[in-house]
């Protein structure tokens, strides 16, 4: 049914901000300015370097280290400077545990019907060797590593009362998960959130398609990132609507370049969307933890993929799988390396697409059932402000 419009977000605001809509067409509202067209043109022409990582570090503050760590590979890459993409990224692995460990604290709750106006209950993460901010992310390998360790010890022994991969044998199946989530409720905040979302998210099936640019073969890889890169540049408006090839994508940890090829356009539930990221939480600390014996195996890499592409003198695209998908960087330098332009292609961007699969979903529930679209903004995880119209 449609309904009126709310007030417009409010998007001359920096950040920006998304609304979900129920029952109105589009289901989404909402944009980053900062993306506009020439905006980050504008913010950062004629910068070089680290003055260029720390700006965009500053911009994007909540996946800051994503942003400048793709900055940084993009900005390199332009340059024609040899890039180390053998040995895993550890620190990119560490950040994106903690940013899943603090969107399940700070965002969840507020995602609930009955949220507490007190603010989020913390006490399960006594003792968690990850604080949710961090001062300083570690470049450091091994220390990330160390980190990454101390992270699955505290899970093992604190939070699962067994080890990750005994968990995962016998709860990883979306049944068996909420069975424990249903049994932790009383003591473990995040198994409370996914044991109320339960009921509504494994009934509410979305067809999925899955951005596929990444792939497991080079060359495919390289000619998808060159054609994104193309889209990225000479499409006006893109990063803020992306589409791939003809059609709006989703982009997500449920996405990632190490899991088997999903079939695209199959129905899947929001379930499936949300414990995503505690399942990738998990895998995170067990990859690091099998990886520190031989830090060096080229396996060990494939948990989250990362690189850069030189595309023509002084261009460069960057990239990482992070905590919300896979982001991306493009970069155009003058002959002094200074920015000439630069273009951000975030997640958010992908997921909450005004005709996209969230918005279709949004738009398809009852103009009064805020709860299931609260349920599906911690599904799609923004990076930005997001409310739900009443």
């Amino acid at each position: 049914m449609e309904t009126a419009a709310p007030p417009p977000p409010r998007w001359d605001t920096f950040a920006g901000e998304y609304a979900l809509r129920p029952g109105a067409q589009p289901g989404v509202l909402g944009q980053r300015p900062v993306l506009s067209d020439g905006r980050l043109r504008q913010l950062l022409r004629g910068q070089r370097g680290d003055n260029v990582v720390h700006r965009l570090g500053s911009v994007f503050s909540l996946c800051a280290h994503a942003h400048q760590r793709v900055a940084a590979l993009a900005l390199a890459a332009a340059q024609e400077q040899t890039l180390d993409t053998a040995r895993p990224p550890f620190a990119l692995w560490l950040e994106t545990a903690r940013d899943h460990l603090r969107s399940m604290a700070l965002d969840w709750p507020h995602r609930l019907p009955e949220a507490d106006v007190a603010g989020p209950d913390l006490h399960w993460l006594r003792g968690c060797p990850l604080p949710l901010f961090a001062r300083q992310a570690p470049t450091d390998a091994s220390a990330a590593l160390d980190q990454l360790g101390q992270l699955r010890a505290w899970l093992e022994d604190r939070i699962l009362g067994q080890s990750i991969s005994q968990w995962l044998q016998a709860c990883a199946a979306p049944e068996a998960f909420a069975h424990w989530c249903q049994a932790q409720a009383e003591r473990l905040p995040p198994a409370r959130f996914l044991s109320a979302w339960y009921p509504l998210a494994s009934r509410l099936h979305i067809p999925a398609h899955g951005l596929q640019v990444l792939h497991q073969d080079p060359m495919q890889q390289k000619q998808r990132l060159i054609e994104l890169a193309q889209a990225m540049v000479h499409q006006s408006g893109f990063v803020q609507h992306p589409v791939w090839r003809g059609q709006c994508a989703e982009n997500g940890p449920w996405t990632r370049l190490r899991h088997s090829p999903r079939q695209q356009g199959v129905p899947r539930s929001a379930w499936w969307r949300l414990s995503a990221r505690w399942l990738e939480l998990l895998a995170l600390a067990q990859a690091a933890s099998d990886a520190s014996d031989d830090p060096d195996a080229t396996g060990a890499g494939g948990m989250l993929s990362t690189g850069a592409l030189w595309l023509a003198q002084g261009q460069a695209l960057g990239w990482c799988e992070m905590a919300r998908g896979l982001l991306l960087h493009w970069v155009q330098l003058d002959a002094s390396d200074g920015v000439l332009d630069y273009r951000v292609l975030a997640p958010t961007e992908w997921n909450f697409h005004p005709q996209g699969a969230l918005a279709q979903a949004v738009a398809a529930l009852a103009s009064n059932d805020q709860a299931p679209a609260a349920m599906l903004a911690a599904a799609f995880d923004p990076c930005v402000s997001c409310t739900v119209a009443t």
